[in-house]
């Protein structure tokens, strides 16, 4: 970890089709190998999914469905004379969103039998609905926050 300052952060450049940040962290996300010409189509096909699906402007769909498994709280590991103890913290409004994502893309990823671009779409529209994997991963983490709160005192 470097020691000397904090890492600046950069501006994201908003994606070409809906000129959204957040929707093109989203391609970033779903991006491996440096293929983002395969991610854009993965995550536009997706959207479009949600738009015929939904009939709902799928970047607001997307929006709240990354505001329903954003966490809150989270645990971190903190040694203290012999112990570990896992602390409940708050967690940082950037995190949050990059943990949302990572969690939805992930859990897209693991569903079978059906391509990408569709797994993703499933995976944003049951996020919308506030049910899912992703939202699970959330409510998992805020319970082992919540099952922790006694040790809420050695919060650094």
């Amino acid at each position: 970890m470097a020691r000397r300052r904090r890492a600046e952060k950069r501006p994201t450049t908003p994606d070409l089709r809906f000129n959204s940040e957040d929707v093109a962290l989203l391609i970033h996300k779903v991006m491996e190998r440096g293929k983002k010409s395969v991610a854009e189509k993965i995550v536009y096909g997706a959207l479009d999914e949600i738009k015929e699906k939904l009939s709902a402007d799928p970047v607001e769909v997307y929006k709240q469905a990354l505001e329903n498994v954003k966490p809150r709280l989270e645990v971190k590991s903190r040694r203290v004379g012999g112990a570990t103890y896992q602390v409940p913290v708050e967690v940082d409004p950037a995190r949050q969103s990059a943990l949302a994502m990572r969690w939805i893309v992930t859990f897209a990823q693991t569903r079978k039998g059906v391509s990408m671009g569709r797994a993703l779409a499933q995976e944003l529209m049951d996020a919308y609905k506030n049910q899912g994997n992703a939202v699970k991963k959330r409510d998992d983490t805020h319970k082992m926050a919540q099952a922790n709160k006694a040790f809420a005192h050695y919060r650094w």
